[in-house]
């Protein structure tokens, strides 16, 4: 199998973050729950991991670091717990339903959104944000990185725009965590969302959440934490403001290894190898007759992703046919991105997307290109 479909999950997971879930299945009882030591190694593992995570995002303190199951929970506590009728929330065509459909839940209660078109290649537009910038404007929530182009939307400049006009800044980061270094505190971030299991290359089922100093956001979930057992309110000290229940800690030991390999490996290293694989992948399929590529590929200031077309051929039949003659896992279909693929004009026929992880090879890269050039030739 030549798995190239990474940007949904990574396959291939260091030996660390093996080894660390499996001593944690046998060693850690539950965090914050009693003086055992079971439970004081589960509390070490995850204050541990709350630390590393910290240090990864240059947060100020390791308390701004929540851990949820995934992006998807994360994007809810945030958008859920922050925006009230009547705000006004700025976002673009490139989100992912994970940002969409917890906004437009927002908006039938009451809360006024503006959704900002992309170009023909999929990139906003930087003015046009500041543009749409009104009295009663809350905050931007944009994602890091398509997850169906790999185009990136620049921070810096949005976070720039967000405290000229002191808005909140929230950013999905689910496609670029564990690629691109990302400093909250550089950027302006106020809620930096990510998950585990794509680039950061740790369990499924884990994924947390930035919390700048200072933003008090709504808890979506309310129950047992470990403490304030008597107060009949959920505590509000971060961060188990946002944490109720009892925390995936083998999961958890799992991502703190993903960190610690991330960091003796070099980001650095791994995005060049990764971009590597895109650039030589798009420059022997984009040539080929009948092939369509969608996005901007003028810059390597992308994620690792190539979603193309074959010819008016629907995008689940090619990822079929790449999976079963060739032995090749892609993702088909419309990736949870219904705006950007209506902006693309791919509603009906979807896209098929290769996402590359350093794990890959450039002997799996050319045997994607020689297939699909044996399939647009037949």
């Amino acid at each position: 199998m030549i798995y190239m479909d990474n940007a949904a999950t990574t396959l291939q997971k260091p030996e660390e973050v093996k080894q660390a879930v499996l001593m944690a299945m046998g060693t850690i009882g539950n965090a914050g729950r009693g003086a055992s030591d079971a439970a004081l190694a589960a509390s070490r593992v995850v204050y541990g991991t709350r630390e590393k995570l910290a240090d990864f995002f240059y947060a100020e303190s390791p308390n701004c670091i929540v851990f949820t199951a995934n992006s998807t929970e994360s994007l809810n506590i945030a958008v859920k717990g922050l925006f009230q009728p009547g705000d006004h929330v700025i976002t673009t065509v490139l989100e992912h339903n994970s940002v969409l459909r917890p906004l437009y839940e927002c908006q039938e209660r009451g809360a006024v959104l503006t959704i900002l078109g992309s170009d023909a290649r999929g990139n906003i537009s930087y003015r046009e944000m500041e543009d749409a910038v009104r009295a009663e404007t809350k905050a931007i929530v944009c994602t890091h990185a398509s997850n169906l182009t790999g185009n990136m939307i620049d921070l810096e400049r949005v976070g720039q725009i967000a405290r000229k006009h002191d808005l909140l800044f929230v950013v999905d980061a689910s496609q670029t965590a564990g690629v691109y270094p990302i400093d909250v505190q550089k950027l302006g971030i106020d809620v930096l969302c990510f998950t585990g299991h794509k680039s950061l290359l740790g369990p499924q089922g884990t994924g947390g959440m930035y919390v700048r100093q200072g933003v008090r956001i709504r808890p979506l979930l309310s129950g047992g934490s470990g403490v304030d057992t008597y107060n009949p309110h959920h505590p509000s000290q971060m961060p188990t403001a946002l944490e109720a229940g009892t925390l995936n800690g083998h999961g958890i030991a799992g991502l703190g290894a993903a960190v610690d390999y991330l960091e003796a490996t070099g980001l650095d290293k791994i995005r060049e190898m990764e971009l590597a694989f895109m650039r030589r992948f798009y420059e022997g399929i984009s040539a080929i007759p009948g092939v369509k590529v969608y996005g901007d590929f003028s810059t390597d200031q992308r994620a690792p992703i190539v979603s193309f077309n074959l010819l008016d051929y629907d995008s689940s039949d090619v990822s079929d046919e790449l999976d079963m003659k060739y032995g090749i896992v892609t993702r088909p279909g419309a990736h949870c991105a219904p705006l950007m693929h209506q902006a693309l004009g791919t509603v009906e026929q979807g896209a098929v997307r290769f996402s590359f992880s350093h794990y890959n090879t450039l002997e799996e890269v050319d045997a994607a290109i020689k297939a699909v050039k044996e399939l647009a030739s037949e």
